[in-house]
């Protein structure tokens, strides 16, 4: 028996399939309903499922609300570290901020989900500790390219240190996005955040100093 016929990765895989037909069912309603709205019947018609294939992988409509936002929040991490990984040691800030901006997941519908969490993680410390040790791992993908390049490209000193830097990206990030999620206008939410990205990381040069 090969390794495709066991019975064992047979049920691993259709596991798998399942929880991905629901994250992705769950995300379409939370965008049109709002987190607080929505019933897990409601992702489980959606998704095509029993609420016995919902409980065989997610214990509560919150952990599967949290699984939602981790696979995203890892989505833009990588988007972000991958564009920012194309230069050597030298970091060319316009040409990275360009590729940023060009990458990053800027979608409306994320953007509500997202929302839905943060008033969610307000209300609660515990996710509210989740949440931000998400966001943490953003910032860190910034600050640690943004701290391999010291000594060959330097940032605007009231910036402080490649976390403070990072800290700027990710604010800026989000005040973009706020934006976004009224207007809906995606062009200029990726020219904006390119201004600012260059603003920041550049003294609004253009070029590094």
């Amino acid at each position: 028996m090969t390794a495709e016929d066991d019975p064992a990765r047979r049920v691993t895989r259709r596991r798998a399939r399942t929880r991905a037909n629901l994250l992705d069912a769950a995300f379409a309603v939370f965008a049109a309903k709002g987190f607080g709205r929505v019933s897990i019947e409601e992702v489980c018609e959606a998704a095509g499922y029993s609420r016995g294939a919902f409980y065989s992988n997610f214990a509560t409509l919150d952990e599967l609300f949290f699984a939602l936002y981790r696979e995203r929040a890892d989505l833009i991490a990588g988007q972000v570290a991958d564009a920012l990984a194309q230069d050597g040691p030298d970091l060319d800030v316009p040409a990275s901020v360009d590729r940023v901006t060009e990458v990053l997941l800027l979608d409306v519908d994320w953007l509500l989900v997202k929302t839905d969490f943060l008033v969610h993680a307000a209300r609660d410390p515990a996710v509210a500790q989740a949440l931000l040790d998400h966001r943490a791992r953003l910032r860190e993908a910034v600050a640690d390219r943004l701290g391999r390049a010291r000594g060959h490209t330097e940032l605007p000193a009231v910036l402080g240190d490649a976390d403070g830097a990072a800290r700027a990206v990710v604010a800026a990030y989000d005040g973009v996005t706020t934006q976004l999620l009224l207007d809906r206008d995606v062009d200029a939410a990726r020219g904006w955040l390119k201004q600012l990205l260059t603003a920041l990381l550049t003294d609004g040069s253009g070029t590094p100093e």
